[in-house]
């Protein structure tokens, strides 16, 4: 393979990597914890953590995967790879309608209303505001996690067939 398409393999492979891990621990770990404590702490903890989630670690992840994809699949083309170039296109492609555009027109407007609610002191009204956040929020959680473990598995896919062809076997 050449050092390039290598270097821009391997970013692809990492990106995806990191924003599957990142949408799938909210699939098992986040929201059940937020959903089984107290509605009033569960909006006040997403509300801090949707704030502090736009930062230059989330970034890279969630903004470059589908141009590092994107970038390989050209790498793979211009290095004859046509296979592994369809693939990475298919991948970046992907994720970015099913996961960065997802999150942008579902995800986000969903976060940007739940920060301007104020928290209830009414139990009952917590509750029901933490619902209708929850449940749909998560839906469109598993969505993007499931496109975004594609992704993964495609970029994989990609990189194994580019380094077959690479080295002489057949695609």
């Amino acid at each position: 393979m050449k050092p390039a398409l290598c270097v821009f393999s391997l970013l692809s492979l990492l990106s995806s990597g990191a924003i599957f891990g990142f949408f799938y621990a909210w699939v098992c770990s986040t929201m059940w914890g937020l959903d089984a404590a107290d509605p009033a702490v569960a909006i006040g903890a997403m509300q801090a953590m949707n704030a502090s989630v736009r930062n230059a670690v989330f970034a890279p992840a969630f903004f470059g995967t589908p141009f590092f994809l994107l970038a390989t699949a050209l790498l793979a083309w211009f290095c004859r790879l046509k296979a592994a170039s369809v693939i990475f296109a298919l991948a970046g492609l992907l994720y970015l309608l099913g996961g960065m555009v997802l999150t942008m027109t579902v995800n986000v407007p969903m976060n940007e209303a739940l920060a301007v609610v104020a928290i209830p002191q009414d139990a009952a009204e917590a509750q029901r505001i933490w619902d209708d956040y929850s449940t749909p929020w998560q839906f469109w959680n598993v969505v993007r996690t499931i496109v975004s473990g594609i992704t993964l598995a495609l970029t994989g896919l990609a990189i194994h067939l580019s380094s077959r062809t690479a080295a002489g076997a057949p695609a």
